[in-house]
């Protein structure tokens, strides 16, 4: 047979030069990779969806249907990482928790229902203990890296730690202790050197030296006027810090000197005093799919996550996954019916009278 065009569809056309047969040659294998690459390309990409210009919309999501039953699941190497963000993005009514390296290579995921300690301990058991681990200070969080990696390094997001601040003393302070406080933790997210961070600890010295005496004032209910009573004042409480909130603000700062988890990453090289890398690059391009593909079906929200952090992990490889696709066929193959009592057949028997009837029905000759 000789090339003889093209179809309406694109494909090749092969003519017998003999009989003058026409006909095509089908590639199962090379069709499911060039499906599977227009499918990643389409749920990655931005801009319009870029299907083949002989297919249609409808034509290209029922060819690629089956890619959304990939599993792509990233490899454990058992590569030792220096450094490690972590952190979590809720994704299809789940949390997807992701590890990076400071390139924004994914090295490990892992679904839960929510942040909690056995979920992370999950994640980190697949990964060798690095000497660094940047994070925003969830609870569990560090509750699992105590666990499992007990002699890495931690390291609090700054930028978490100053958003907090907000939270307590909001962008405008009322009082001077309040706005001299944000003023630091404000300061605290552009410090460079060891020497500055030696200057940062001494103004904080300072500000407890003049507004110390603020956190540990109370007012009791028995002195203080109706209207001045705060409102998140329990039943039977009888005081209250005067200032809650300056004193949080302070607590959440003196709690990470004493630990030592501000500046970690001065006395390491290459390490990240935030998480910015992993919120800005993998989980706020997640959302960009998401918002892109918005419509999808939660199962579809998390496939298109898990799509792109293999995509972003360090040796991907979406041909090999094919291979997911023989050992499902073959399984089902292999999988044999129960043997269970019979409940309703689907034979015909005389009994229902739907056999074909002869003769004259009914009468007796």
């Amino acid at each position: 047979m000789k090339r003889n065009g093209t179809t309406s569809a694109g494909r090749t056309r092969w003519r017998c030069v003999q009989c003058g047969a026409s006909a095509t040659r089908t590639r199962p294998d090379v069709s499911r990779r060039h499906h599977l690459d227009t499918f990643l390309t389409w749920l990655t990409q931005p801009g319009p969806p870029s299907q083949d210009s002989h297919t249609s919309r409808w034509t290209f999501h029922r060819d690629t249907a089956w890619c959304w039953d990939l599993n792509p699941a990233i490899p454990v190497t058992g590569e030792v990482w220096s450094c490690v963000q972590l952190d979590g993005i809720a994704v299809g009514g789940m949390c997807l928790l992701i590890a990076i390296t400071p390139d924004m290579t994914v090295v490990a995921t892992q679904w839960c229902d929510r942040e909690k300690q056995v979920a992370w301990q999950a994640l980190m058991v697949r990964i060798p203990a690095p000497d660094v681990v940047v994070c925003d200070g969830h609870k569990g969080l560090l509750a699992a890296i105590k666990t499992c990696w007990p002699t890495t390094v931690v390291q609090r997001c700054l930028v978490h730690i100053r958003r907090d601040v907000v939270t307590y003393l909001t962008q405008h302070p009322r009082t001077d202790a309040g706005t001299a406080l944000l003023g630091l933790t404000t300061r605290l997210t552009h410090l460079t050197t060891v020497d500055q961070a030696g200057v940062w600890m001494s103004q904080m010295n300072d500000w407890w030296t003049v507004f110390g005496h603020l956190t540990t004032e109370r007012s009791y209910l028995a002195v203080t006027p109706a209207e001045d009573i705060p409102s998140w004042i329990r039943p039977g409480q009888r005081w209250w810090y005067t200032h809650a909130r300056l004193r949080s603000a302070w607590r959440l700062l003196n709690t990470q000197i004493k630990a030592e988890t501000l500046f970690c990453y001065l006395d390491h090289p290459g390490v990240d005093a935030t998480t910015n890398k992993i919120e800005g690059g993998i989980n706020a391009q997640i959302r960009l799919i998401l918002s892109r593909h918005r419509g999808m079906s939660p199962a579809h929200q998390r496939r298109a996550a898990d799509w792109f952090c293999y995509l972003h992990s360090c040796h991907p490889s979406p041909h090999t996954l094919l291979t997911q696709l023989n050992q499902h066929h073959h399984h089902a193959q292999a999988v044999d019916d129960p043997i269970l009592p019979p409940l309703y057949g689907n034979g015909l028997t005389t009994e229902e009278g739907l056999w074909t009837r002869k003769g004259w029905a009914g009468r007796s000759t």
